[in-house]
């Protein structure tokens, strides 16, 4: 959960207003500790809002237009959401369990990208770097027999 994130200030920086259904959307983005998909953030909102599902995806796409929240992949053509990097949240990898479909944030200082070298000599323009570590995560590890020999 994050104290430190003014929501109504990040849309307006961003420029947009912020109307009740973009603030809820975008605190219960930040305020969780995963990337959260679509349906989870849809089935958040609607056990205390009567909302449409088409407009949480119409503001989903509005808000990571804007790089107020990041579509992250997920493994096949699924996504989830988090809060773009800012002042209180830096830029961090995730890992993708291929077993249970769970993404889960890593430590930035995690795995170390020398992106200013890849910068220098890459004759486009970078404008995202995602980094995705795909595997098996601990409790599917645990739970699954064919990984109990590792």
């Amino acid at each position: 959960m994050c104290h430190h994130c003014n929501y109504n200030s990040i849309l307006k920086t961003s420029e947009l207003s912020p109307t009740p259904n973009r603030l809820k959307i975008l605190e219960i983005v930040g305020n969780n500790n995963r990337p959260l998909s679509a349906q989870d953030i849809f089935e958040t909102l609607s056990r205390s809002e009567e909302i449409n599902r088409v407009t949480v995806y119409r503001i989903l796409d509005l808000l990571v237009e804007k790089g107020v929240i990041d579509r992250i992949s997920s493994g096949g053509r699924s996504f989830h959401y988090g809060l773009a990097p800012n002042k209180n949240h830096p830029s961090h990898p995730h890992f993708y369990c291929k077993l249970c479909g769970n993404l889960e944030c890593l430590n930035p200082e995690g795995v170390h990208l020398e992106i200013e070298q890849i910068i220098r000599t890459f004759p486009g323009v970078i404008e995202k770097v995602e980094v995705r570590l795909d595997g098996v995560c601990k409790i599917c590890l645990r739970n699954n027999k064919k990984f109990s020999n590792h």
